[in-house]
């Protein structure tokens, strides 16, 4: 069975739970896929459930929505932050709220308490690619970043797909 099928699969089980149903895929990456769930009676979507590929990945995930929920962190310099609805450690699937732009979510590729421990090299080539990426809007990234390090969550899977400022 390929990744992404047994992902959903996954992601269908835990709606099925919840007396939800998925709806449109909004996103796919490396770390897994995330759909739209609705109410069974119910035409509006109610949440983002997201079904990771690897446990370790899912682990990380999970618990830096934890942390967030935790210091009720739901915005950082105006970005809005999915906020931890639910998960399953059997299934890998975490649910959080939906969020409009400008946000930041995404956090797959985080860590909580230190960062991995990348050369200097390698660093300096990771954000010469972000300034190339976010251009205008690197500064403010900086700073979203140095936000969540202050709560000990270390942001590295950033692009404007996670970090998103305009429509």
């Amino acid at each position: 069975m390929h990744h992404k099928d047994d992902a959903i699969r996954r992601a269908e089980i835990y709606a099925e739970q919840k007396g939800l149903t998925l709806d449109r895929e909004l996103g796919e990456g490396s770390n897994g896929v995330v759909c739209a769930a609705k109410g069974l009676f119910s035409n509006s979507c109610h949440s983002a459930i997201k079904s990771c590929e690897r446990e370790g990945v899912y682990a990380r995930e999970r618990d830096v929505y934890l942390r967030l929920l935790d210091k009720q962190i739901t915005r950082i310099r105006g970005c809005e932050v999915p906020k931890l609805l639910g998960y399953d450690d059997d299934l890998w699937v975490i649910e959080m709220t939906i969020v409009n732009r400008p946000f930041c979510l995404d956090f797959g590729g985080a860590y909580l308490e230190k960062p991995p421990d990348f050369s200097e090299e390698v660093m300096a080539d990771w954000e010469a690619e972000k300034i190339e990426q976010f251009g205008k809007y690197w500064p403010e990234v900086k700073l979203i970043i140095a936000v969540l390090q202050v709560h000990g969550i270390y942001l590295m899977d950033v692009h404007p797909k996670n970090i998103s400022f305009e429509p």
